[in-house]
């Protein structure tokens, strides 16, 4: 289980507001978001480097996801995607694992508070912005959550997506460290399926080559 890693003590940020732009409570509120949210950085991921060399944090998790959308965009599965939406969606959904942590994919245990735990988180690192951009972070945030927007749906697709080369393309290195099946990655990654037709053909292939090359148990 890998619910919420430890941090190490440090001081915390202080925005000084002698400094602030016209003594701006808003502009306050923004800076102190932007420095709140330099914590994803220490947010391991069970998910490695290609080399193996380490584990991945959440916030190269979340670039990398974000790129991959101006690059696979032609494959998504609705015309006409509001891409820079998407992005946001991916940009905005991991910062809940500040307080939340991440919680692996295939921990059923963890999984059990998971919600409740990162609707907690979002209540709190979203309140530090602006009334107004508080509300447009949750909305993005919930609009990803419940998947049922084309674009929350290729958003999804992507973030799973992402993870599954890393596992493919290091043999299988996190799915034969914690002994998980084809059936279990076949319903982690079901979803690609809604948003990208193509993307879903391309990883099921994967899968099964994953299974004939010994990087996943049948």
């Amino acid at each position: 289980m890998n619910k919420k890693l430890p941090r190490e003590k440090t001081d915390e940020a202080v925005v000084d507001e002698r400094f602030l732009p016209q003594r701006s409570q808003r502009f306050k509120s923004q800076i102190e978001f932007i420095l709140e949210v330099d914590k994803l950085k220490k947010i391991l991921r069970r998910t490695t480097l290609l080399d193996r060399s380490r584990q991945e944090n959440s916030a190269e998790h979340s670039w990398h996801i974000a790129l991959i959308v101006l690059v696979l965009a032609e494959y998504a599965e609705e015309d006409n995607l509001d891409l820079l939406q998407v992005i946001k969606l991916l940009l905005a959904h991991d910062l809940v694992e500040i307080d939340a942590g991440d919680t692996y994919c295939y921990d059923e245990i963890g999984g059990q508070d998971q919600k409740a735990r990162e609707i907690k988180a979002a209540d709190r690192i979203f309140s530090i912005l602006p009334s107004d951009q508080a509300v447009s972070f949750r909305s993005l945030w919930d609009e990803y959550e419940t998947r049922e927007t084309p674009e929350s749906q290729f958003a999804n697709a992507l973030d799973r997506l992402q993870p599954f080369l890393h596992n493919y393309f290091t043999r299988g290195h996190t799915w034969q460290k914690h002994g998980i099946c084809k059936k279990q990655v076949l319903a982690r990654m079901q979803p690609v399926d809604e948003g990208s037709h193509l993307l879903w053909d391309y990883v099921s292939s994967l899968i099964d080559d994953a299974v004939k090359k010994g990087y996943l148990k049948k």
